[in-house]
């Protein structure tokens, strides 16, 4: 029997209408897209097969709800939240910064993993005037972690570069655009204070933690730049 060509609707993937019939499944009509090659459906039983629920999560994890707290929001299992995240930050880009002579803050913050490592921080640099995050790092605070962030700033030819007190940073920021002084980063300061507001996973004095760290850098990357 011939596929029949179906016009009524547009693919979910990318919105073609080059699709056909293509069997069922759980009773429900199948179609097959000619253009993205993927199958879909008019609806779905299942939350997490609906279009926007990325975008949803995305929003909730911005706003301070946990996995399982978004799990229960969107009725969809929580194992599928956590593969949703890794999926979404695989999608972000680091946006381009091509501001020159600026002046930037460095700070590390401390977070809890659960992985058996002692210590390990958060590392980061923002553009003073706009708050963009350039870039972060996380893992011990050793000259190594500095250096990666470091050095993504001095590309950028920054006119001041602001830390606190820890003493590795003049060796890696050259003397003439590194200062230090105790007002200087308050504006990442707050940005850590934010984090610690928004991120549930880096909440303090909580039982709230992260298992596992590639889990928190995608967090951290639909919070920075999702």
């Amino acid at each position: 029997m011939a596929l029949e060509k179906v016009s009524a609707m547009k693919c979910k993937k990318c919105n073609s209408k080059n699709y056909i019939k293509k069997g069922l499944r759980d009773n429900k009509q199948r179609f097959y897209c000619k253009d993205c090659k993927k199958y879909f459906q008019s609806d779905y039983t299942y939350q997490a097969y609906k279009p926007e629920i990325d975008k949803f999560i995305s929003t909730l994890l911005k706003e301070s709800c946990g996995v399982r707290s978004i799990a229960r929001i969107l009725n969809i299992s929580s194992k599928t939240v956590l593969s949703r995240m890794l999926k979404i930050s695989k999608q972000i880009k680091i946006p381009y910064f091509n501001k020159f002579e600026c002046r930037f803050e460095v700070d590390e913050m401390f977070i809890k993993i659960s992985n058996g490592k002692k210590q390990n921080w958060l590392i980061y640099a923002i553009e003073q005037k706009t708050k963009n995050v350039i870039d972060f790092v996380i893992g011990r605070r050793n000259t190594e972690n500095l250096k990666l962030v470091i050095d993504k700033v001095l590309l950028l030819n920054p006119k001041r570069i602001y830390t606190d007190g820890l003493n590795m940073y003049p060796s890696l920021i050259p003397q003439e655009i590194h200062k230090r002084f105790q007002y200087c980063t308050n504006k990442i300061e707050r940005m850590n204070l934010n984090l610690r507001t928004h991120i549930k996973r880096l909440s303090r004095k909580t039982i709230c933690f992260t298992r596992n760290q590639k889990y928190l850098e995608a967090h951290l990357k639909i919070y920075f730049w999702g």
